[in-house]
């Protein structure tokens, strides 16, 4: 197969037509989104669906978002829908929010993986809302990688992954997020932040009151049917190992290091990742700084694209500094924590 890879600006936005006219009949179109670029199809075409799978090699028991343009889709999409959800597509969208609710009959099995829920969002980036407008379909889209991988936010990393694999891949610049959406349970009684991204717990407080964040998020451990992506399968992986270190800042340098002289002498290449302000205090050439500890948005931004670049350089280790698990931090402390398989050094 040959992609064809449009390059996207705000003056030449019909070249969108030829996706958009691909999606509608039934073929996979990469686009970007405010958080990582997306694989799309139309999510109530079920071979279409199918065939996300089948590029991404991506196990058929993890369910898919639904991306839209406009909120009225949400009453096709969705049953018993509460009036908190309306509150939150109000105050959130479009922008980095997944709802889950009771899935409405049109929906197909294969885009909620055989669950009685639906996951919806939409996302703000007008290319990604433009395309969807002009496909005239509700449009299911994991990250555009191949399963596992850390997801994609440049439009090179899609290529890197899907290059003959996959019809379309529209490049319309970096992805401001960086991060996949929070994905938010309105199923249950008091709703569950299934997956952590740019809109926050207090955020999502500040408009319906008390959630919680899934149990799952703090031991690592998987979902066996779970309703979001994420919960179930590594995710987020660059080739080398990860390793996160949390601690007291001197502890966790002296840590790393240590353990960086070892590695040295025994011929691996490493990396450290942390923050900018820390950087001066470690003994190794490899050092990349992912943001301030004052600007987490940043670290989130700027991390899928570091471990990207780190299989670029053939990292083999990877040592990530832990921040704290507040705000946007708990989507990045996720993200990393998911790519080390839980692997966490405490100090």
């Amino acid at each position: 197969m040959i992609t064809e890879y449009i390059r996207i600006t705000d003056s030449n936005m019909e070249q969108l037509d030829r996706a958009a006219k691909a999606l509608k009949n039934g073929q996979l179109v990469a686009f970007p989104t405010e958080t990582v670029y997306g694989l799309g199809a139309d999510a109530l075409n079920p071979e279409a669906v199918l065939s996300i799978f089948a590029a991404k090699g991506r196990p058929c028991d993890n369910p898919l978002i639904i991306h839209i343009a406009e909120a009225e889709m949400l009453e096709v999409l969705a049953a018993d829908i509460r009036p908190e959800a309306k509150k939150l597509a109000q105050a959130f969208w479009p922008g980095p929010l997944t709802m889950v609710l009771k899935k409405a009959p049109i929906v197909p099995p294969e885009t909620t993986s055989g669950l009685d829920t639906v996951a919806v969002r939409i996302p703000d980036n007008e290319i990604a809302l433009e395309l969807i407008r002009r496909s005239g379909v509700p449009v299911a889209a994991p990250s555009a990688n191949l399963s596992g991988k850390p997801s994609p936010t440049l439009a090179k990393h899609v290529l890197d992954d899907l290059n003959g694999r996959i019809p379309f891949i529209i490049d319309g610049g970096a992805c401001r997020v960086g991060v996949e959406s929070t994905v938010l349970d309105m199923t249950t009684k008091v709703p569950v932040i299934l997956r952590p991204g740019g809109v926050t717990p207090s955020m999502i407080e500040s408009v319906i009151g008390k959630v919680v964040l899934d149990k799952s998020l703090f031991n690592a451990q998987t979902v066996d049917k779970p309703k979001s992506p994420g919960l179930k399968y590594t995710h987020y992986k660059p080739e080398g190992e990860v390793i996160v270190v949390s601690g007291e800042r001197s502890d966790v340098v002296e840590w790393i290091n240590k353990n960086v002289v070892r590695d040295r002498e025994e011929g691996l290449k490493t990396a450290v990742i942390a923050a900018y302000e820390n950087t001066p205090s470690y003994n190794v050439n490899n050092i990349i700084p992912y943001g301030s500890i004052k600007a987490p948005e940043d670290m989130a931004a700027n991390i899928f694209r570091i471990f990207r670049d780190c299989d670029d350089a053939g990292i083999e280790k990877i040592y990530v500094e832990a921040i704290p698990w507040t705000g946007i931090g708990i989507a990045v402390m996720n993200r990393i924590e998911k790519a080390a398989g839980g692997k966490v050094i405490q100090l």
